[in-house]
């Protein structure tokens, strides 16, 4: 279990700086498109998958997808309330998003949880319970980069400790994660795959060193962008089964960047080139 709580941690690690470098240099659109392509949860599926029986392992990949919704109303509160803050000194203004923002992802957590586990005694299957996350994040996704906010380059470079911080904060949060999912409960594993830590850290990181426009523009993007994760674990249930961890992780990915990830960077491409809104 040590070596899948590590794994996950580094790999968490490694993305949160990434996206960060790639929102600053080229803009929220790329950064947060290109930078939400499953990665975290390759490790955490593996842990998952060594700690649990098929059938457990399913109901736990079924909760990503919807846990993604959830990630999408997390960071759709980065873009409507700090600028219902404004007046308001800049490191309040971050810390009422900030806990705004985790409230409302544990409060739908739990209610999709509670939802999930009503629809399983209801006779709705693993995989379908999947497949209406993905199309609820799509919806939420497309509504949301449809007319896309200005997402700029930052105007600052972010200092290596700040990089160095931020990844250290999203590999104890993943790390931690994949531990929790570790304990047995199906629902809860799935959905603790998927905590925002990157997300988090992204938002409030490039807040510091940017400032608020950049991790604005950002969450629309990282939002429809981290879908392809959702995608993963639903193509995961079926090529995990039959072509065993790593070559089934691996089409699933492939399947999730190709069917998800580049579609939607071209989506808000072309979204971005209409025109933005402030």
């Amino acid at each position: 279990m040590l070596s899948e709580i590590l794994s996950a941690a580094i790999a968490a690690g490694l993305v949160a700086i990434l996206v960060t470098v790639l929102i600053e240099r080229y803009g929220g659109v790329v950064g947060g498109a290109l930078g939400t392509v499953p990665t975290t949860i390759v490790p955490a599926v593996a842990g998952m998958a060594s700690a649990q029986r098929e059938t457990e392992l399913l109901d736990s990949l079924s909760v990503v997808p919807a846990g993604m919704l959830i990630n999408a109303i997390f960071l759709s509160v980065w873009i409507y309330l700090p600028p219902r803050l404004q007046g308001i000194p800049a490191r309040r203004s971050l810390a009422m998003t900030t806990v705004t923002a985790l409230v409302a992802w544990a409060i739908f957590g739990i209610i999709t949880i509670f939802c999930i586990d009503c629809a399983s005694d209801s006779g709705l299957g693993a995989r379908d319970i999947a497949v209406i996350g993905i199309f609820l994040t799509a919806v939420f996704g497309i509504y949301l980069g449809w007319s896309p906010r200005d997402s700029p380059k930052g105007s600052r470079e972010v200092s290596k400790s700040v990089l160095l911080a931020r990844g250290g904060m999203a590999a104890s949060a993943i790390g931690a994660s994949v531990w929790v999912a570790g304990l047995g409960y199906p629902l809860l594993a799935g959905l603790a795959s998927v905590f925002p830590a990157i997300f988090l850290t992204s938002m409030v990181a490039l807040w510091i060193s940017q400032g608020p426009s950049v991790p604005r523009g950002a969450a629309a993007p990282m939002l429809l962008g981290g879908g392809s994760v959702g995608v993963y674990a639903l193509v995961a249930m079926y090529s995990l089964d039959s072509h065993g961890m790593i070559i089934g992780s691996a089409m699933a990915w492939t399947v999730a960047v190709t069917g998800w990830s580049v579609p939607s960077y071209a989506f808000l491409r072309w979204r971005s080139s209409v025109g933005t809104v402030p």
